[in-house]
């Protein structure tokens, strides 16, 4: 989750990273970047870097979206409180591969793969989910396919229906509720 101050410099191209306190290893490869409230982006992650904080610079700090180190460093003892210049931070870089303001696909998800889906869905609205929708969710939102997730839950690929089915419904759900905009189709 970014600020909402950084929502359009996501968007634009113009922040490329994001820098956390501590170590942190993301548990995907491609990530999807929420921001005032809602899912902005899809984001591939390129590179995760550490470093201590005496160690930053102007180019991290740009790469954040930041005039300066200095900034940077500000920017961090908001949210953190003390930071010490031994102190390890992560920075992940990523590029924007899909923005979600603006979903436009001919194809039945919207351009969203139904792993996506399912990790939207979940963090929004995951309450509203029946148990058994809510575990195809999670499967699918852990990256196993809707062959995997038909298999496992039913026993045969060939349930594949009733999976597809859950991420049609979660897909209109986020779209009926303004989490994601209309997939405009053409």
């Amino acid at each position: 989750m970014v600020r909402g101050e950084f929502v359009k410099p996501i968007l634009e191209g113009v922040k490329k990273a994001t820098i956390r306190m501590g170590i942190v290893v993301p548990k995907y490869d491609e990530v999807i970047i929420h921001g005032g409230g809602r899912p902005i982006a899809k984001a591939k992650i390129t590179e995760v870097v550490y470093k201590k904080v005496s160690e930053l610079t102007d180019a991290d700090a740009a790469l954040d979206g930041f005039k300066s180190r200095e900034e940077l460093i500000e920017a961090l003892k908001k949210v953190y409180g003390r930071v010490s210049p031994d102190d390890v931070v992560t920075i992940i870089k990523f590029e924007v591969i899909q923005r979600l303001d603006e979903v436009k696909s001919d194809d039945v998800y919207c351009g969203l793969s139904p792993s996506d889906i399912a990790r939207i869905y979940l963090r929004y609205l995951k309450e509203h989910a029946s148990e058994e929708d809510r575990k195809i969710l999670e499967l699918l939102g852990r990256g196993l396919s809707i062959r995997e997730v038909a298999k496992k839950l039913y026993g045969s690929p060939e349930r594949r229906f009733r999976v597809r089915r859950v991420v049609r419904k979660a897909l209109k759900e986020l779209i009926s509720r303004g989490i994601l905009s209309e997939c405009r189709r053409g």
